[in-house]
């Protein structure tokens, strides 16, 4: 059986600049790589058909395949030090708070290596009881465990002494305090052993174990689910009394001369930095992403901003599945030529034959030159959206998805890729071996989802705007979610028109700050689509590719975020929706979300409002009153996630609700946030605020913005050879935004 797939380092890429390929094939000892510009997805019968056209490069040719593996779960590192290797006596000592103990031996911190059976650790065993790990070479291992078993998701002090003169080991593991009711009891036990652990060949970790070298890469195992807090090393084995000195946030100064590193995880929260206290700076980094920025043993809940209170969260939760970087090395590199025509592009892979034939698409941008513009019109691409999506597997396993889709779920073969690869990673849709939400995704990994074949979401009907845009024949640039947080209003000033895909979902401060300022300044939105602007964002300060999300006490989640950890680690902004910090999708687009459900779509009805002067020219040839009753998304130009106007929200109030979407099922329901107390008409054949409203309003500078309020819009657009009143009213606007005659708003209405 063939597995191909691949990523690239870069989603936006302008002339002259260089993109670097990493592909992974299992099967055929050969590849082929094709540039391919992206006109028109897959649509299936209700669109035209599949559109590309292969871009000649000198990147473009047959390649030696290789498997290239991904080294999955998140662990922290301090790197080798001769202090480490000098340890004869030591103790070991954290707070834990472990979410999957039982299942299967878990590291905690020490220098244990799995591969060659040296080194010192303490972790826990296969049952889920601290144990000692002492090694002295292959075939001579020391253990020592309390045979008790922790509580799933309780605090505890856990700590192991030896004592190299006597042989003595000794381990504690007491549930610390809390408001909780619970049977666990302070455990100490001791051992001897006549072993003398042999010192590590590689670094401490945190989180894991040593598994050996992976082409030059760490290899680690035993990947712990849990948070560790206050971790702290010492060169002898210290008694209770000590070990409570030890633990203090500034351990006492008797405990200077002891103490080899005393790591203080609520430092540099922002950063992948491991900050250690102790005159010795044994300092390091996490890898894969970890969390941070979440409740530590001693938080009291009285405070839920870590930066108020950065001592209260000085814990990592540490995930077997965490992934930033997959890690590959590159295959191919293309430099973009000067005159590469801004759109959509990837690299497609194909391998194989017949029935064992696969293809992979590696999708990336190719925007205008850094600092111009190409063409009046910006394609607007949601990457921000499509990393947040990144190989959700929920999709597959939810119990519920089948009830909330109203229909049995489809899979291809690209759709099995995470669920036969689990080292693939996680989306922010998704959750944990250990139950807890992922709250970071990262674009350096393969995504089975982002291509322009399968499943008609986000990235793959996303084209059809690509594809429209092309059938009008105008002149348009693709500009990028992470190009517009980067440079904001400056990105967007040169353009008259920007248009949106299918699903903006996920913006930062940055995005929208842009985004309003440009609406502000005369710019023209058209946003098509659906549940936009709705989820706060922040990306890493340093780490390309990365976003984070926090999905807290409100909103139509997939989970929701711990209590106390609601402000996101890269920037300490506040997560969850942008509703919820007065800035409503209805402020900048008119609608904002109130539904959603994947069973079938419905047209729109026009409205009174519609004969209004201000709007004739949408309706330009446009004769019928319903609108969008075909498409080739589940047959509707409304459905699968609707906004609707809501004057309380800050829908503008001169604007113009065209038309309305009508008749759709109960699978359709009122979104979360819009039920404060539960009831038995929360879904549309009983709830009329179920709908998505077209709506137009002009805005100050002359501008204005057309919204669509739903999903399934763009899947519309070329029904019938784009011969449909979708496609003529889309285009109507697309033409008046470009007129530079300015807008002007009404006089307020006495």
């Amino acid at each position: 059986m063939t597995v191909l797939m691949g990523y690239a380092d870069q989603v936006s890429v302008a002339p002259g600049e260089t993109a670097h390929f990493m592909v992974s094939c299992d099967g055929p000892s050969r590849y082929r790589a094709d540039i391919v510009r992206l006109i028109h997805p897959d649509g299936g019968p209700d669109a035209p058909p599949f559109q590309e056209e292969v871009i000649a490069t000198a990147v473009n040719g047959d390649y030696e395949a290789r498997v290239q593996e991904i080294l999955i779960g998140s662990y922290g590192e301090i790197p080798t030090s001769p202090l480490f290797d000098a340890l004869e006596s030591f103790t070991l000592q954290a707070m834990v708070w472990p979410t999957r103990p039982g299942r299967g031996r878990q590291a905690l911190l020490g220098t244990w290596s799995e591969a060659e059976h040296t080194g010192f650790g303490i972790g826990l065993d296969e049952a889920g009881a601290l144990e000692l790990r002492l090694g002295g070479g292959a075939g001579n291992v020391a253990t020592l465990s309390t045979g008790v078993p922790l509580m799933v998701r309780k605090w505890y002090f856990v700590a192991a002494a030896f004592d190299a003169a006597s042989g003595t080991m000794r381990l504690v593991q007491e549930p610390l305090g809390g408001s909780m009711f619970h049977n666990a009891s302070p455990v100490v036990i001791e051992g001897h052993t006549d072993l003398q652990p042999t010192a590590g060949s590689g670094p401490f970790l945190f989180a894991a174990w040593h598994g050996g070298d992976a082409d030059g890469r760490l290899r680690t195992s035993a990947h712990y689910n849990g948070k560790i807090d206050r971790p702290r090393l010492a060169s002898r084995a210290l008694d209770r009394a000590e070990m409570a000195a030890l633990a203090q946030a500034a351990p006492t100064a008797g405990m200077a001369s002891s103490t080899v590193a005393a790591w203080d995880f609520s430092r540099d929260i922002s950063s992948e930095h491991i900050h250690d206290t102790s005159p010795n700076c044994l300092h390091g980094q996490t890898v894969n992403l970890p969390t941070r920025a979440v409740t530590g043993h001693n938080w009291t809940g009285e405070v839920m901003n870590w930066q108020a209170a950065p001592a209260q969260y000085g814990a990592i939760h540490f995930h077997e599945d965490d992934i930033y970087d997959a890690g590959w090395q590159p295959d191919f590199t293309l430099t973009m030529p000067d005159d590469m025509k801004s759109g959509a592009y990837a690299a497609r892979l194909t391998a194989g034959e017949g029935t064992d034939a696969a293809e992979y698409y590696i999708p990336f941008f190719v925007r205008p030159p850094r600092g111009k513009a190409t063409a009046k019109v910006a394609y607007l691409a949601a990457t921000a959206t499509h990393n947040a999506y990144y190989n959700n597997v929920g999709r597959f396993t939810a119990p519920l998805t089948e009830l909330y889709q109203g229909r049995i779920t489809v899979m291809d073969g690209t759709d099995m890729l995470p669920l036969d690869h689990p080292e693939l990673g996680l989306s922010t849709y998704d959750r944990h071996r250990d139950g807890s939400g992922v709250c970071y995704s990262s674009r350096l990994r393969p995504a089975s989802n982002i291509r322009p074949k399968g499943r008609l979401w986000n990235y793959c009907p996303d084209l059809f705007v690509v594809g429209w845009l092309e059938h009008c024949g105008v002149d348009y640039d693709v500009i990028t979610d992470e190009d517009l947080h980067r440079e904001g209003l400056d990105l967007l000033r040169p353009y008259s028109v920007v248009a949106t895909g299918s699903h903006p979902e996920y913006y930062s401060k940055e995005m929208l700050d842009g985004m309003d300022a440009w609406t502000r300044r005369g710019g023209r939105l058209m946003y098509l689509g659906g549940n936009g602007f709705y989820w706060r964002i922040a990306y890493h300060p340093t780490l390309p590719g990365v976003m984070e999300v926090r999905r807290t006490e409100d909103g139509t989640r997939a989970w929701i975020a711990e209590v106390g950890e609601y402000y996101m680690s890269f920037t300490g902004e506040y997560g969850g929706m942008w509703r919820r910090q007065k800035r409503p999708p209805n402020h900048i687009a008119g609608v904002g979300f109130i539904s959603q459900g994947f069973d079938a779509s419905a047209p729109y009805r026009r409205t009174a409002a519609a004969a209004d002067s201000r709007v004739s020219f949408i309706f330009d040839g446009v004769e019928d009153d319903v609108l969008g009753d075909f498409g080739a998304m589940l047959g509707g130009a409304a459905g699968l996630e609707l906004d609707c106007y809501d004057a309380k929200l800050g829908s503008p109030p001169h604007a113009l609700v065209v038309a309305s979407s009508e008749n759709h099922s109960n699978v359709y329901e009122l979104v979360a946030e819009e039920v404060a107390v539960s009831h038995n008409a929360t879904d549309a054949t009983q709830n009329p605020d179920i709908r998505a409203d077209m709506v137009f309003f002009e805005t100050p500078g002359g501008g204005a913005v057309f919204s669509t309020g739903s999903i399934a819009y763009v899947g519309s657009l070329g029904y019938n050879g784009f011969d449909n009143n979708i496609a003529r009213l889309t285009t109507n606007v697309l033409n008046r935004f470009l007129d530079p005659e300015p807008f002007e708003m009404p006089p307020q209405a006495v």
